[in-house]
């Protein structure tokens, strides 16, 4: 019989999406961890362990970081793994995770506010296209 407490508890995978889902939006949003932490009366440790799923956001804290980020509570739950479904659903919804990690990420968020500021639908066609197909290539 193993030791439940001597084995490392593994983060929730509900509590890693929201976590994810909060550093989404706080970087969406240009709010460091530190803001975001004096915002809510909390640490910027405290932020850094519920954005990296270890520690449970509670509901009325949750309520509040949706009030300081400016979006409904339900944002939290967007493409959240499901306790049932397939395997495809679950690949989706790691998929859509990633994006949305990829997004906030430093990477991510410069090349989305350099896109944004091209003003020319043409243009910016053009660099889907490219993308897409500079993807394709990298795939071979």
């Amino acid at each position: 019989m193993t030791n439940l407490k001597a084995q490392k508890k593994q983060p929730n995978a509900i509590d890693v999406h929201v976590g994810g889902r909060i550093r989404l939006r706080r970087k969406l949003s240009g709010m460091s961890q530190e803001r975001l932490g004096e915002a809510l009366g909390i640490t910027f440790q405290q932020i850094q362990k519920y954005e990296n799923g270890t520690n449970r956001v509670g509901a009325s804290r949750l309520q509040n970081i949706a009030n300081v980020l400016n979006v409904p509570i339900s944002f939290f739950f967007e493409d959240a793994p499901g306790t049932e479904g397939d395997a495809i659903d679950n690949l989706k919804t790691f998929s859509s995770l990633a994006d949305g990690l990829f997004l906030a990420s430093t990477e991510g968020l410069h090349l989305n506010q350099a896109f944004l500021k091209i003003r020319n639908p043409d243009i910016r066609r053009k660099i889907v296209e490219l993308v897409t197909a500079l993807a394709e290539q990298d795939k071979k």
